[in-house]
């Protein structure tokens, strides 16, 4: 019987997310698992300390939404709902596996506790805005908070929906960048720069608010506070390293699409024991 993540420390939450990651991306000889672990910390303060769900009762009208725009990391998702209840671990083997409907893109298809499925970049946060929208026309208290990649951010589409959530007044809304500086196959300053990154958001009427993607508190007290600004989205620059928790991932392009096997896989899970 998996422990209710709310009832568990978010590191050691954190550890298991990690290491179904791990198994699964080796299993299933998929990819993207080092996009995973950069927002690992951050599902697990999420799931764990600040969002309100009832894995119980998935469609329950007062939950908060969650939406991974970030959609090829879903093994990190899927891996965060079995920890949190919405259903069994042993589930997770199937990943990526022929006829699983836990496939290598977050689908919602069939999986409890997934509100979209997220697959071409620039779409999530977009998707969210309609959510929260929908929740202050409803006079509804859910919150939606959107985690997206730093590399999405070249993606036009995501400054059309920071206009509409700020022109709205959507301080439901809580946009969480994954900021590991590293997309693909090269750097985010390499491929096209973001900085000044926070002045943009801030240029966009948004709250922003710069954080370390792995310290706990910090996370906590960034998205336990939504709305934060009266009458403006929220922003969290979470800076994170690409690959963390495993020495040989962290910071290293090869693992955005390698599985890690063999002599590599002991070694990862080596690293994330307890």
């Amino acid at each position: 019987m998996t422990t209710p993540a709310r009832d568990r420390k978010p590191a050691d939450l954190a550890r298991a997310i990690r290491r179904n990651v791990i198994r699964m991306i080796n299993l299933g000889s998929s990819a993207h698992v080092a996009s995973c672990l950069s927002i690992a910390d951050i599902m697990a303060v999420l799931y764990g300390r600040v969002m309100n769900y009832d894995a119980t009762n998935p469609k329950w009208e007062g939950r908060d939404r969650f939406i991974l725009s970030k959609g090829h990391a879903g093994a990190v998702v899927y891996s965060t709902l079995a920890e949190s209840g919405f259903f069994a671990t042993e589930k997770l083997n199937t990943h990526y596996q022929d006829g699983s409907d836990l496939s290598g893109h977050v689908s919602h298809k069939g999986i409890p506790g997934v509100e979209l499925s997220t697959g071409s970049l620039g779409h999530g946060l977009s998707v969210g805005c309609g959510m929260a929208l929908a929740a202050k026309k409803a006079k509804r208290t859910n919150r939606v908070f959107v985690v997206l990649s730093d590399g999405e951010c070249d993606e036009g589409s995501n400054w059309e929906a920071i206009l509409f959530a700020s022109h709205h007044k959507l301080d439901n809304l809580v946009a969480i960048i994954d900021y590991n500086k590293l997309q693909s196959i090269g750097s985010i300053e390499d491929t096209l720069g973001l900085e000044p990154f926070a002045d943009k958001w801030t240029s966009f009427k948004w709250n922003v608010v710069e954080a370390d993607g792995h310290d706990y508190d910090a996370l906590e007290a960034a998205l336990s506070k939504a709305p934060a600004v009266a009458g403006k989205p929220t922003v969290v620059l979470a800076h994170t390293t690409k690959g963390k928790g495993v020495s040989f991932m962290e910071n290293n392009v090869k693992w955005h699409y390698y599985p890690p096997k063999g002599a590599e896989f002991e070694q990862a899970m080596k690293e994330l024991e307890g």
